[in-house]
């Protein structure tokens, strides 16, 4: 819908101020107004319906967007993400609930703001189960004080949102730390350098003890390959090499009209190799 419903109004180009005083001087829709448009773009598709939805109801993403603030965020940006949980909303809010679209709508502008902070708030990710995101956005509100909470303030915490408590303490020290440059600040300085995690973190790509082990046990795999091979009969270990070990691939049907048989026979053949080989492998 975010490709169908263009809003003239781009906060870009003419400031977010200018915004606000745009989309505040939109007439606000009354209750039989928005339920018009509502059928007329559910029914029969109406995109000025939808739009004319859109546009009356900028006013509120503002509103949600100022809730979120304090996360460092430019504003501009939340309400431009809200915008489209507003526009997901309008596609699909039904009109015959007899609700009105703002309560339908508060939802899914939050849902977009939501994951928007997520993905932005820090450079590394914060938060990625569903317990943790609820934490991330509960914790501030939570913390009557700047330093860390208490442990029956983690308690409480943790029994209101049914999570564990340390659950809540690993969300808290994630919050309560700042992103580190990985190379360090200036690296003509030798301790600021040790402590940036180049400094510490090591490369084992080209460990040599970890590629001599990594050789190692591919020629094991290969060896156990090649004898388990070995124990097939000859069609049997053609088909097996052609279907599996060859570039490009031969097919069920390639293999069925060179031996004469058909697609399903090769089919029982190569699964009755593989059955086979796997026994070998596993013993």
């Amino acid at each position: 819908m975010s490709q169908t419903l263009p809003i003239p109004l781009d906060i870009t180009n003419q400031g977010l101020a200018s915004y606000v005083q745009a989309v505040n001087a939109v007439p606000m829709l009354s209750d039989e107004r928005e339920h018009e448009l509502a059928v007329r773009f559910r029914t029969h598709g109406d995109l000025d319906a939808a739009r004319e939805l859109v546009m009356s109801h900028l006013r509120y993403v503002v509103r949600v967007a100022r809730g979120f603030s304090g996360y460092g965020l430019p504003l501009a940006d939340l309400v431009q993400e809200g915008n489209i949980g507003l526009m997901k909303a309008v596609k699909n809010f039904d009109p015959a609930r007899r609700v009105r679209l703002v309560s339908f709508a508060v939802h899914w502008i939050r849902a977009e703001i939501y994951d928007f902070v997520l993905r932005n708030w820090r450079i590394v990710k914060v938060a990625t189960t569903k317990a943790q995101r609820k934490l991330f956005f509960n914790l501030r509100k939570s913390k009557n004080h700047l330093g860390w909470l208490k442990q029956d303030e983690v308690e409480a915490l943790a029994d209101q949102l049914d999570v564990p408590t340390d659950t809540v303490q690993e969300m808290e020290s994630r919050m309560s730390s700042s992103d580190v440059s990985f190379d360090g600040f200036d690296a003509g300085d030798e301790d600021g350098a040790m402590i940036s995690p180049a400094g510490y973190i090591p490369d084992m790509r080209y460990n040599p003890e970890r590629l001599a082990s990594a050789a190692d046990s591919e020629a094991e795999r290969q060896e156990q390959l090649d004898s388990s091979l070995d124990k097939l009969d000859e069609r049997s270990r053609v088909i097996i090499r052609r279907r599996w070990l060859e570039d490009p691939k031969s097919t069920l049907h390639e293999l069925a009209e060179e031996y004469g048989v058909s697609a399903e026979r090769i089919r029982q053949i190569e699964k009755r190799a593989l059955n086979t080989m796997k026994d070998q492998l596993t013993a």
